[in-house]
């Protein structure tokens, strides 16, 4: 009876010491924190290799301050709003991020596409993204204004109309400063260079901070 009691004992308690490991590999799951960038060739380091991209600095960054946080760059060159919503489903399905990042609509501007397109195509991936429960940063974008000064102005408030409309967290325009600076553009004339890496990071990373320390 003694030996039965102890075996017993030992069983229980294996199954509460495994239950409480359970629970703590869990819990450092659900700490961890995701940052999913979708972007364009702005965010897929255009010109150079990744690890040289603002997204990679950004990640390098943040992981400094938390070794739990990973970011996740789904950024394409050429990428539109259109193309976003048709990858995004099954980036949040496998990532379930914490946070999404949404970097497109330039190449929308640059092809002319309809204004209520562009608006329409972005407040379903932020609303796809809010659904899956992310926080989400609307990264606005500038175009030339080969259209004209109604679409370029048009094109521009589509960012912060949308961002209103959807609750959405709208960031400063993360190429201040560089884009109307010739030294950290490429020759086409529309990428920056490695050297406007660091000062695209300094325009996003203060959004993307208050965000994560909102979580």
């Amino acid at each position: 009876m003694i030996m039965h009691r102890a075996l017993y004992c030992g069983i229980r308690n294996s199954l509460l010491l495994g239950c409480l490991l359970l629970a703590l590999i869990v819990n450092a799951h659900a700490s961890e924190q995701k940052i999913l960038v979708l972007g364009d060739s702005i965010s897929a380091a255009y010109g150079m290799s990744l690890e040289q991209g603002w997204v990679a600095q950004m990640a390098n960054e943040l992981q400094a301050q938390d070794a739990g946080l990973s970011v996740i760059n789904a950024s394409i060159s050429g990428e539109t709003t259109e193309g976003g919503l048709r990858r995004l489903p099954a980036l949040l399905e496998e990532h379930s991020p914490n946070v999404v990042i949404i970097e497109l609509g330039a190449n929308d501007g640059l092809r002319g596409y309809p204004l209520p397109t562009l608006r329409s195509n972005l407040a379903a991936l932020v609303r796809m993204s809010q659904e899956n429960g992310a926080r989400v940063i609307l990264l606005p974008m500038e175009i030339p204004p080969n259209y004209g000064a109604r679409y370029t102005t048009g094109f521009r408030e589509s960012f912060r109309d949308v961002a209103a409309e959807t609750d959405s967290i709208l960031a400063p325009f993360l190429l201040d400063g560089v884009a109307t600076n010739p030294k950290l553009v490429q020759p086409d004339g529309l990428h920056p260079t490695v050297e406007a890496q660091p000062l695209i990071l300094a325009n996003v990373l203060p959004t993307v901070n208050d965000v994560l320390a909102g979580l």
